[in-house]
């Protein structure tokens, strides 16, 4: 397999993961506040901070996935360019 073809499937799997666990952050925090408010009797104040958190763990998720695409394209232009440096 070619290794661009290679890299192109890995990159689709980190992704694929990446919208899975941004819904399930968010659903684990929902279901988590439903079941306390309806453990405490407290509708809905769990609810909503539970759901906020999974959000914000969401939105966590897609950071470290931005900065992980930062720091391969910075490393891949280095190695570009270090590989036309030492042909030219």
């Amino acid at each position: 397999m070619k290794e661009d073809t290679r890299r192109s499937l890995r990159e689709l799997a980190y992704y694929s993961s990446l919208g899975l666990s941004i819904v399930l952050a968010i659903f684990i925090g929902l279901f988590v506040g439903v079941w306390l408010d309806s453990t405490f009797g407290t509708q809905p104040v769990w609810t909503f901070v539970f759901l906020g958190l999974g959000i914000a763990a969401g939105f966590r998720n897609i950071f470290h996935a931005m900065r992980k695409i930062q720091l391969a394209d910075k490393t891949e232009k280095a190695e570009k360019t270090g590989k036309a440096d030492k042909s030219g």
